[in-house]
């Protein structure tokens, strides 16, 4: 039995995390549906930190110490996965971090003992800046929730903009607290700057309330927005009808992927659950599935054959293969970049492509540079 202590914010962010814990739940089935992994089952015991790095810290440390786990994952803050992987490497156990996005888990603050499934904040700006440095707009504004992941998105967005569009000037800059947006005076102080072009980080209700305050003052009229994670169901059907049209967003157009990977998720997912997958479906799923691939890798017992077993490990995902780079324990899962639109009724994803998260990751040299040697 391989004992995995989960820890997730299920009532801070519940849109995203309770379909995550149905995909984990769906992919722990599947596997022990199937004897296990070399014979060993997984056995999940999962907490609720509700957005709190303190919480999540508690957690872990009974996880660990009354439940025995064998090792950590999950997480859906930036901070509060900084806050596990310090802890798993203090611990002396792997962490495997499903949804939070900052640069900093694999890189400034990465360690051996942490890896990550989700496309980071890097990756998914690079992503976007390929269809944003084409866009005829030299000022630029941004608006994203203060905190690591809004300010890491931020900080790569325009520093890879202005790699291939030197002539890109940042002319307003909107900070809104996480949960506390005052979207009405962020939309006025964003059309004030009069810039051509909006980058745009809010997610969830901030996402929500943003863009009907910015529709009903014209702050979105024959004005380019790029926008991270806006195409995920989970934020894009909350808008409805006030789906903005033709942005260019990162997200997971689910009704129309018909790969053989997905379409088979796709199935199980709703005969089991009789609802649709959503983004957090597929990280749960692929997390789970990764923690597998490393115990059909490992050979002893110890830290050391955990992380020997993960480096380089290749694992299903509902999007295709995927696996960690042995340099930064980051995933090669990718992301899909389209625009929005209004269909009866419903925001949706068209005009996507895939785009594998190897072909926009840093060099490795780059990730040297920014990365602390294994102490």
């Amino acid at each position: 039995m391989v004992r995995i202590g989960e820890i997730n914010s299920y009532t801070g962010i519940p849109a995203f995390t309770l379909p995550y814990r149905n995909g984990w739940e769906l992919a722990a089935a599947e596997i022990n549906g199937a004897g296990g992994v070399n014979g060993q089952r997984l056995e999940v015991i999962s907490r609720d930190d509700a957005g709190r790095p303190q919480d999540a810290i508690r957690f872990a440390g009974e996880l660990i110490d009354a439940a025995r786990a064998d090792l950590l994952a999950g997480g859906y803050f930036s901070n509060v996965g900084l806050a596990l992987s310090d802890f798993a490497q203090s611990r002396g156990v792997p962490y495997i971090a499903g949804e939070p996005l900052t640069d900093a888990l694999v890189w400034e603050k990465g360690n051996q003992v942490t890896l990550r499934i989700r496309p980071s904040t890097y990756m998914q700006a690079a992503m976007l800046v390929e269809d944003a440095a084409k866009l005829p707009a030299r000022r630029w504004a941004s608006i994203a929730p203060n905190y690591e992941y809004g300010q890491s998105a931020v900080k790569w967005f325009f520093a890879l903009l202005r790699a291939r569009r030197p002539d890109v000037t940042l002319v307003a800059e909107q900070w809104p607290v996480l949960g506390r947006i005052d979207a009405a005076a962020a939309a006025e102080a964003l059309a004030a700057a009069a810039p051509e072009a909006i980058f745009n980080v809010t997610f969830g209700a901030d996402l929500t309330a943003f863009v009907r305050a910015g529709q009903s003052r014209g702050l979105f009229e024959n004005r380019a927005v790029v926008s991270m994670l806006t195409g995920e169901p989970e934020y894009l059907e909350p808008l409805g009808a006030d789906t903005p049209e033709g942005w260019i967003v990162t997200g997971y157009p689910w009704q129309s992927l018909e790969t053989e990977e997905h379409r088979a998720f796709r199935a199980a997912y709703e005969r089991k659950f009789g609802a649709p997958p959503r983004m957090g479906s597929v990280v749960g799923y692929a997390l789970i599935q990764a923690i597998a691939a490393g115990m059909g890798r490992r050979s002893g017992t110890g830290l050391e054959a955990w992380i020997a077993a993960f480096r380089g490990a290749r694992f299903p995902t509902p999007f295709g293969s995927a696996s960690f780079r042995p340099l930064d324990h980051q995933s090669t899962l990718g992301a899909f970049v389209g625009r929005t639109a209004l269909r009866n009724g419903q925001g949706v994803m068209v005009d996507w492509r895939y785009v594998p998260g190897e072909t926009v990751m840093p060099s490795d040299a780059e990730v040297r540079r920014l990365r602390p040697a294994p102490g």
